[in-house]
């Protein structure tokens, strides 16, 4: 079955099922895509913690609150409630980074606030909900997943057609024991795929190449005003025009703008400007798109995802031993055995080594890698019944409930079910 050209520029070039899929459209509001996050002890986020009296219980540096947010990139949420309380960002911690087009909950903690001062704070479509404080901050080892609930609108087959393809790819996921775990879209842009892109350029020390690729390479999905803006940047590199052209929701290109307006050549200069996280993202995105290679060439060469060969990287998953593939960083070598010998290929046709992950003008973005499981499992999947679509009365809705381990994205789940041809209009 064809894997759509978008999706194969992200390392993603094969389907787990052979079923065919409803197509429709995902995050055709936000509320059709609500993200709640699970801890591993037990506490979940929820979007309607508004509803709960919770008092707030413990001691510690620490307070941990509920941020709910809605059509709200995670790093820009943080900025921006640092900046209310009046503390630095890095004073907020978080267990992950979740969608920005979407409903999402997730627990922050806070160093060195009160309560009452969280409850000053007011920025639209965010709410922080104290809950408790603690001595150890938020961070991802304490994350054990996320909860979906997600309406896929504008279907347009029958009910019988629609229930019948969904059970066939259900089934098929089953049988596997979950989904291949790819990196999913948003992890490089779907609307404009470049962030890894951009980790490749710093991984070989090109920055002048990243920055450009950041800030002018356009694409036909963005809007029109912020193509011809990147455009302009691209044919004449004059940056100080274009910190006067680009839209103010580009605010992180404009970040970098405003450096370069002012410091022509200093491309390294000009990426810390942006938030640390968002310098990480770029690396880890190529060793993102590197794994979704990986894992696509061994499902073409029929090697199974839920049996050990020998010289396998396993991990411990689900209280199982499972198949690992490397992330690839500066300590982390690749596989041995047959699945060594496609990474090998798959590494000197990018013209990339480990090692290229350690970046010595900005070591804290350096990737020393690790390993992740080839399959995700998939816990408490429900489908709901077809109706007609509130949106459009003349196709069909369907609603799906699942979770997944951290790390794991929902997108690759829903890309089983849709198959959708084009991913940008499909909400992806």
């Amino acid at each position: 079955m064809n894997v759509p050209k978008l999706e194969k520029m992200l390392g993603i070039e094969v389907y787990a099922s052979t079923s065919l899929g409803i197509g429709g459209r995902i995050r055709r509001f936000p509320e059709d895509f609500v993200v709640e996050e699970v801890l591993a002890d037990g506490s979940k986020a929820e979007v309607k913690q508004a509803k709960k009296a919770v008092q707030v219980t413990g001691k510690g540096r620490y307070l941990v609150c509920v941020l709910v947010k809605r059509n709200w990139d995670t790093i820009l949420v943080v900025k921006a409630v640092a900046e209310q309380l009046g503390i630095g960002a890095k004073s907020i911690h978080i267990a992950g980074i979740k969608d920005a087009k979407a409903v999402t909950a997730q627990h922050i903690s806070i160093g060195r606030v009160t309560p009452e001062q969280v409850s000053q704070v007011k920025i639209r479509d965010i709410n922080l909900y104290p809950i408790r404080f603690v001595n150890e901050k938020i961070h991802s080892g304490l994350l054990l997943g996320n909860c979906f609930r997600i309406v896929i609108r504008a279907v347009e087959h029958s009910i019988s057609v629609i229930e019948k393809r969904m059970e066939s790819t259900h089934n098929e996921l089953s049988s596997l024991g979950g989904i291949p775990n790819f990196f999913g879209h948003q992890r490089f842009g779907t609307v404009r795929p470049i962030t890894h892109i951009v980790g490749k350029h710093i991984t070989r020390g090109e920055w002048e190449e990243a920055a450009l690729t950041f800030l002018a390479m356009s694409s036909e999905y963005e809007h029109p005003e912020a193509r011809r803006a990147r455009q302009q940047l691209w044919d004449t590199r004059d940056f100080k025009a274009a910190l006067y052209s680009f839209p103010h929701q580009l605010k992180y290109e404009r970040f970098m703008l405003g450096h370069l307006a002012r410091h022509r050549n200093d491309f390294i200069g000009a990426f810390r400007r942006l938030p640390m996280k968002l310098c990480k993202l770029f690396v880890q995105a190529y060793q993102s798109f590197l794994f979704n290679k990986f894992l696509s060439a061994r499902i073409k060469h029929e090697m199974p995802l839920n049996q050990v060969l020998n010289e396998d990287y396993t991990v411990k998953a689900n209280n199982a031993t499972c198949v690992a593939l490397p992330l690839v960083g500066f300590k982390q070598s690749i596989s041995a055995g047959r699945q060594g010998e496609i990474e090998k290929k798959i590494l000197e046709a990018e013209n990339v080594k480990p090692n290229d992950f350690r970046v010595p003008q900005m070591q804290k973005i350096s990737a020393q890698g690790g390993l992740r499981t080839v399959l995700a499992f998939i816990d408490s999947l429900s489908v709901g019944k077809p109706t007609r679509d509130q949106a459009n009365r003349l196709k069909r809705q369907i609603r799906i409930g699942f979770m997944l381990p951290r790390g794991s994205y929902a997108t690759v789940v829903l890309r089983e079910f849709m198959k959708p041809r084009n991913l940008v209009k499909a909400g992806f």
